[in-house]
């Protein structure tokens, strides 16, 4: 049942009128419990959905249980008794078999109030944050930041302090966040539920666990959480004159040469181990050119004028691996559902990689696609005549079709062989519905 005097519906979420006018003053909690916040990161909720927390609410089900507790919830929230719930370990592997990546995932209506402290800490801390910072934050992209890093290039800083920070999220330190976070936020109601977010555990096997460091990498606090923290090496970066570009706990510094480079690698490992307790990882972290290592996805060419945007070499690797699933000529499966499951990929792929100025990547893919499809055709078609048959159909000479069709060549090779790619030639495959990658690519350009 209800409590007496629970409203119902929209006005639910109305908090008393306490706003003040210092966003960083004493009555920050109110303007994160307002009406208007709480409802803008509720339709944030719903809008990246996700899974359920350990109590197993659906972000379908948050609105109706808003209904009936949030009334008792503001008012722990108000009074410093409300305790955030553990949240649920899920494990996920790094591209490319580089391990796992561990998230933990808060209770929907965590998430909600995770969401609507973000948001109003957001407005008030992200206006100070270096512009060299692009993660996370709002107008501002990965594609920005690759951008960026390729100005520094072309203004001929051809070496790159590439600084990959070991297990960032698993192991920031919480008291020398908080006294970041406590610089530009009075209230201490609003410290004391960061705080609690931090610490509020993990269930583990049916377990919790205390989590007396880091700040889980699935809520939303999580990123701007980081970006506080780190804005002390963006400003120490500044202070010392440096050209780098950090995307959450990736970050690039631009030097002019070899020398600078390691003067600038020791500098950073002493600073971000003695002011903020973070470790390197060495083995990830690396002094080079920047043509030879990897950004958010990206690489560049080694032209001194113009240095052109290229996906990284490792990137293609992966997506070459999802290709190769994809078209596996022992599935079984028709070719129709191939190409649509191929489709699907690639317009996701390109979404993100089309931001690369080199055609030469998306061409050799599109090439490598279809002849793994007419090696599947060719698969198909199995027998000596039909093959024959389909070569003829296809306006392949009959003489030539049945010489082909006897062939003991493999699949492959058959793929590759002149006959095939003149009778499944790149028109065959656009009336077929396949995309074509390089034209995605080549489309967002022109625009």
């Amino acid at each position: 049942m209800k409590p007496r005097g629970t409203e119902v519906g929209p006005r639910s979420l109305a908090a008393p009128t306490r706003e003040g006018p210092n966003a960083s003053g004493e009555d920050l909690l109110e303007q994160v419990l307002s009406r208007d916040n709480l409802f803008q990161a509720l339709e944030r909720v719903r809008a990246n959905r996700g899974g359920p927390g350990i109590d197993g609410m659906t972000v379908e089900q948050l609105p109706e249980h808003l209904k009936e507790y949030w009334p008792a919830i503001r008012e722990a929230l108000y009074a410093g008794t409300y305790r955030p719930t553990p949240v649920r370990r899920v494990e996920i592997p790094k591209p490319g078999g580089a391990g796992t990546r561990q998230l933990g995932i808060p209770t929907v209506l965590d998430r909600l109030i995770q969401q609507a402290l973000a948001q109003v800490l957001g407005r008030l801390f992200d206006p100070t944050f270096s512009d060299a910072s692009y993660g996370f934050r709002p107008g501002r992209s990965a594609h920005q930041a690759v951008k960026a890093a390729q100005g520094h290039i072309r203004e001929g800083l051809r070496w790159v302090v590439d600084v990959d920070l070991a297990r960032f999220f698993d192991r920031v330190n919480h008291d020398k966040l908080m006294a970041r976070v406590a610089r530009r936020v009075k209230d201490k109601r609003v410290l004391r539920l960061v705080r609690r977010y931090l610490e509020s555990g993990v269930m583990l096997d049916g377990v919790v666990v205390r989590t007396e460091e880091g700040t889980p990498q699935g809520g939303p606090l999580s990123p701007l959480l980081a970006n506080i923290l780190l804005d002390d090496l963006d400003k120490e970066l500044e202070r010392r004159g440096h050209r780098f570009v950090r995307y959450a706990d990736d970050c690039n510094v631009y030097v002019a040469s070899r020398k600078a480079g390691e003067r600038v690698m020791r500098s950073l490992v002493r600073y971000l181990g003695e002011r903020l307790s973070l470790a390197v990882n060495e083995a990830k972290s690396a002094l080079d050119r920047p043509w030879k290592r990897k950004f958010l996805g990206f690489s560049f060419t080694n032209r001194k004028e113009k240095p052109a945007i290229r996906p990284a070499p490792q990137v293609l690797k992966r997506c070459k691996d999802t290709l190769r699933r994809l078209t596996w000529r022992w599935k079984g499966q028709s070719m129709g559902s191939t190409l649509t499951r191929l489709n699907e990929y690639a317009r996701g792929w390109v979404g993100y990689f089309s931001l690369a100025e080199t055609p030469s990547p998306f061409e050799e893919l599109d090439e490598w696609v279809r002849r793994r499809l007419r090696a599947i055709l060719w698969h198909q078609w199995k027998k000596p005549k039909a093959r024959a048959h389909n070569l003829i159909r296809l306006g392949i000479q009959p003489e030539l079709a049945w010489q082909w069709a006897y062939s003991g060549k493999g699949t492959w090779r058959m793929a590759g062989s002149a006959p095939l790619q003149r009778a499944l030639d790149n028109a065959y495959w656009r009336a077929q519905g396949l995309v074509s990658l390089a034209e995605i690519q080549r489309r967002r350009h022109s625009v």
